[in-house]
């Protein structure tokens, strides 16, 4: 079965970066999108950051444009957001997600926290 599993979370202060990887297992040609989501105290999740596996479009939230970095390392099944010029409202839990193009949502990890203060 597929398996999501993030980690790189952690405290930071403003203007720091943090790494986060996502290792995939069992993903098929039908997951053809992976992302990360991000959820806040109080606040619906929301997608950061997605790449389509196949081609290497992304999309990006405006609020990380030019910020955070998706990359991907087939050899390695993992999924990577580099995330540079942290500010406090990137707070949250971080989801790694998998699925179908463009909502990505048929998978999910167990999520990341990341705290910028």
């Amino acid at each position: 079965h597929v398996q999501l599993v993030e980690s790189g979370g952690d405290e930071v202060q403003p203007g720091g970066s943090l790494r986060l990887s996502c290792v995939a297992s069992a993903l098929t040609y039908k997951s053809d999108c992976m992302g990360w989501f991000r959820q806040a105290p109080g606040k619906e999740r929301g997608a950061v950051a997605v790449i389509w596996r196949g081609g290497g479009s992304t999309y990006y939230h405006d609020s990380v444009q030019g910020r955070f970095t998706l990359s991907q390392d087939d050899s390695k099944n993992t999924l990577y957001l580099q995330m540079n010029s942290l500010k406090p409202e990137d707070t949250a839990m971080y989801y790694c997600a998998a699925g179908r193009c463009p909502d990505t949502n048929d998978y999910w990890g167990q999520g990341t926290q990341v705290t910028v203060s």
